[in-house]
């Protein structure tokens, strides 16, 4: 299926683009949200999800699909975006996806990597020794069998190392090398892909602002959602700021500061993602924003051959 992606890290403009894509330019497209946090429901302070005003311009897909209380995983979000996009395709227009997931994009594009199953006695044992052995000390023994993705695993990520180590010890082949034979496969999907890169002082003051707006919604929202019952454990209020506007509402204290917390950490969230998409192909990057360019490539992309 010939697809498009427009990416780049949060406050970049990804959806402002769509919008004007088709309400400025007449492109038939239909948004599909990549974005792991956007699919839960009444979380809507924190996540920056499409405004009513921006879904009436653009038909929009995969946004509020499940519960706060139900987790979502690539594999499974995939399987929503093929159904969304079979839809669109069925109605005669583009399916555009639109976020900055990139774990998802990728996974809809190249599946996900076949990983054997890991017994759990594996998995129990090598969470014992990182208890009683230390992170430091795991890091090594996976920089031993695994020096590719040690490199790229901190020792303080914990599911990342354990993850690694318990496949390492299950096969005896390195985490790397499924990962490896995972990416010389072809993408599934003909995807022109788009990423958004604006200068980091243009993006980084985009963030403060959106940020320091969130915070006194987002308290007023998990307050509301504790009232509801909802545990603080539920895979939705693992989302960035959703964790800290939780704390602040049992210790009022903290939410003086919730604000600059908000901004520090949708900051480094931004770097990580801007980091993703440079080192991903993209068939275009655009720093000042062209969007009649971009309507013009995606005319020709999308045309009959």
């Amino acid at each position: 299926m010939k697809i498009a992606a427009i990416c780049g890290p949060t406050a970049s403009g990804k959806t402002a683009l769509a919008v004007a894509l088709r309400r400025d330019f007449g492109l038939p497209v239909e948004m599909l949200s990549v974005d792991a946090l956007q699919v839960y429901q009444r979380l809507d302070a924190g996540t920056a999800k499409p405004t009513a005003e921006e879904r009436v311009q653009i038909p929009t897909h995969l946004v509020d699909i499940v519960a706060p209380e139900q987790a979502m995983n690539a594999a499974l979000w995939v399987a929503y975006a093929e159904r969304a996009m079979a839809d669109v395709r069925a109605r005669g227009n583009w399916p555009l996806l639109v976020g900055g997931t990139g774990l998802y994009l990728r996974a809809l594009l190249r599946g996900l990597a076949e990983i054997p199953d890991v017994p759990e006695s594996v998995r129990a044992a090598l969470a014992d020794e990182h208890g009683q052995r230390g992170a430091d000390a795991l890091w090594a023994e996976l920089n031993a069998v695994d020096p590719a993705y040690a490199t790229r695993t901190p020792p303080q990520n914990r599911q990342r190392l354990l993850r690694a180590l318990e496949v390492y010890r299950h096969t005896g082949q390195a985490f790397s090398a499924f990962h490896a034979a995972h990416q010389a496969q072809a993408d599934r999907h003909a995807c022109f892909r788009i990423s958004l890169e604006p200068p980091r002082d243009v993006l980084y003051a985009r963030i403060r602002t959106r940020a320091l707006a969130m915070a006194e919604p987002l308290l007023a929202e998990v307050a509301a959602l504790r009232a509801e019952g909802l545990a603080a454990t539920a895979p939705g209020l693992q989302a960035i700021g959703y964790r800290d506007a939780w704390l602040a509402a049992e210790d009022p204290a903290l939410a003086t500061d919730l604000g600059e917390r908000l901004v520090a950490a949708h900051q480094t969230y931004a770097k990580k993602q801007a980091t993703w998409f440079r080192n991903n192909p993209m068939e275009v990057r655009q720093v000042e924003l062209d969007v009649p360019r971009l309507a013009e490539v995606l005319r020709a992309w999308f045309a009959p051959a």
